[in-house]
Formats: structure tokens, C-alpha cells, sequence
């Protein structure tokens, strides 16, 4: 019998075989001639698997099921000319390992959302956001089997989709859509992916170029978002846990915000329990924001963990 760190290991490693599969059967004559997914998925599924099994052998106690608030993801990146995916792996030092090719176009996508429903740390779901407007979930159970399902169209109405976390107490991570007349929705999950009816959150989000957002960024256990407005200044929305009213009133984090052109999530990028925010600059420097956990200073100074990555749309 497999026990339940050898399967939640090759669940993750299945995961990012899933992606895989999904884009290349999807994707259509945007792929190149052949089997553009046949050498991506064994790559990309040996990463999540050694990253799997290094973590948890790091400290299965401090990451199993149920106790994580805050998870570690991988980041995706398109190449803007070929659209093809790669994958960046958390080193759980603070940074990336080297890229995984999934060697397929991701052009009929418009972004792929990953969850962490069991609260292990990583994640055991995902949503595919296609740019005509549909979205599907998928993921791998506990017996190693794969599921898929299309849950809704219309989607394309959103400039930004996110999942911070779980909204309203409940075990699965929910989603928010910023609609392009600015105002913010959200959306609570099942476990298997398919979403209750949209709440208005609130308008005047439009004045925001940026949303980011993966766990809690406080220390008190709710999911947090951060948000950059259009003269550089980035502000916190802390959870309220009450998923009627999911954000607290914003507080100011600070300016000059406007040097990156993108801001994003993985969620604990250097293993210490708090979410992280990933910055990059248009010349393709890439920084780390250690979480604090302290509301009253959100984040540590940057590091610079990268370059070159301005041949990416990052995800």
C-alpha cells in the first residue's frame, strides 16, 4: 500500500503531468508536429516530485494535511515569442530551481490558478482559464486518479482572476475576479472545483494595475491580498474571514511600486511559513519580498533572485 507521503508525492508529481496533458489537449494547432508534451511531462513531473519528497522529508510534521495556511506553488512562465510553459520549482531557499519545459504552447490559455485544498503546502488543484472565456478544473485525489471538469464560460469577463486562499473558513481555496468596469467578485469553491454564485465584494478596483495575493500575509490565519494602484503605491487588504465582506478597510504599504511590471504570488517561497511576493523589473530582474507576518511591515527588503525573465509573461 502506498503510504500517504509516497502519495502525496507522486500526487504532486501527477499534478504537473496533468498540466501538461491539459495544454497539450487543448491547445490544438498551436502545437508543433508530434508529441510536444512527451518529453515536458516526465520533466516536469520529476521536479514536483523531488520537490515533494525534499520538503517532506525536511519537516513532514510541519506540513502535513490540514495545518498550512500558507502554501508553496510553482511559477509558470510563458515565453512571449514561442508561448510555450515552463515551470520554476520553489528551491525552499528563496528562489527557483532551474526552468522545466512543458514544451507546449500555452497561447489558448489566459492563466492557470493553482490551490492547496488539504492544506499540506502544495497544491492539489487547478484551474485553467482559456481566453475565450471558459474554465475547468482539475485534479488528483488521494488514489492517484485524475479528474477534470468544465466549470463554467463567460469568464473572459475578468482582467484578473485570483485565488488568495480559502475566504470564509472553509478547507477550499476560493477565487476572485476583477471585472474590467472594476469591480472586484468572489467566488466560493467546492471540493471539486465547481464555484457558488458571484458576490459583489465592492467597486473602485479598477484603480489598482496590479493584484497579488497566496495566504496569509498577517500571521492571524486568513488569506490576504495586496493590491498596486496606478501611481506606484501598494496596499494590503487584510482577510476578515467572513467571506460576505472578505477585506478589511486597506492600509498603505508603501510607494515606488511602479518600478516592476509584474507583481505575483507563489505563496512561501523561502520555507518559513509566510507568504512571499515575487517582483519583476521590465529589464528582467526578479526579486523576493519575504513575508514578516506583522501587518505593520508587510515585507522585508528585496532580493534579487533572478534575471533575464522579461522574455516571460509570469503566471
Amino acid at each position: 500500500m502506498i503510504n500517504t507521503r509516497r502519495r502525496r508525492a507522486l500526487r504532486g508529481a501527477l499534478t504537473a503531468t496533468a498540466v501538461a496533458a491539459v495544454l497539450a489537449t487543448t491547445a490544438g494547432t498551436a502545437l508543433a508536429a508530434g508529441d510536444p508534451a512527451g518529453t515536458g511531462r516526465p520533466r516536469a513531473a520529476a521536479g514536483a516530485e523531488l520537490r515533494a519528497r525534499d520538503a517532506q522529508a525536511a519537516g513532514v510534521t510541519t506540513r502535513a494535511a490540514g495545518t498550512v495556511e500558507t502554501p508553496s506553488f510553482s511559477m509558470r512562465a510563458v515565453d512571449k515569442q514561442s508561448t510555450y510553459l515552463y515551470l520554476y520549482f520553489p528551491d525552499r531557499q528563496g528562489g527557483f530551481e532551474p526552468r522545466e519545459p512543458v514544451e507546449v504552447s500555452f497561447d489558448a490559455f489566459a492563466d492557470v490558478i493553482d490551490v492547496d485544498n488539504d492544506k499540506d503546502g502544495y497544491d492539489d488543484g487547478t484551474w485553467y482559464a482559456y481566453k475565450d472565456g471558459r474554465l475547468d478544473y482539475s485534479y488528483i485525489d488521494d488514489d492517484l486518479g485524475y479528474h477534470s471538469s468544465q466549470v463554467g464560460k463567460g469568464w473572459n469577463i475578468y482582467s484578473t482572476i485570483l485565488s488568495p486562499g480559502d475566504l470564509g473558513g472553509a478547507p477550499e481555496a476560493d477565487l476572485i475576479g476583477l471585472d474590467k468596469d472594476g469591480v472586484l467578485w468572489g467566488y466560493l469553491a467546492y471540493p471539486d472545483g465547481t464555484l457558488t454564485t458571484r458576490m459583489r465584494i465592492g467597486g473602485g478596483w479598477g484603480q489598482y494595475t496590479q493584484l497579488a495575493g497566496q495566504g496569509d500575509l498577517t500571521g492571524d490565519g486568513r488569506s490576504d491580498i495586496v493590491a498596486r494602484d496606478t501611481s506606484g503605491v501598494l496596499w494590503l487588504y487584510r482577510g476578515t474571514g467572513d467571506y460576505r465582506a472578505p477585506f478589511a478597510t486597506r492600509t498603505r504599504i508603501g510607494g515606488g511600486w511602479n518600478v516592476y511590471d509584474r507583481l505575483l504570488s507563489v505563496g512561501d517561497l523561502d520555507a518559513d511559513g509566510r507568504a512571499d511576493l515575487v517582483a519583476r523589473q521590465p529589464d528582467g530582474g526578479l526579486y523576493r519580498y519575504s513575508g514578516t507576518g506583522n501587518a505593520e511591515a508587510v515585507y522585508e527588503k528585496p532580493v534579487k533572485i533572478g534575471h533575464g525573465f522579461q522574455i516571460y509573461n509570469l503566471l
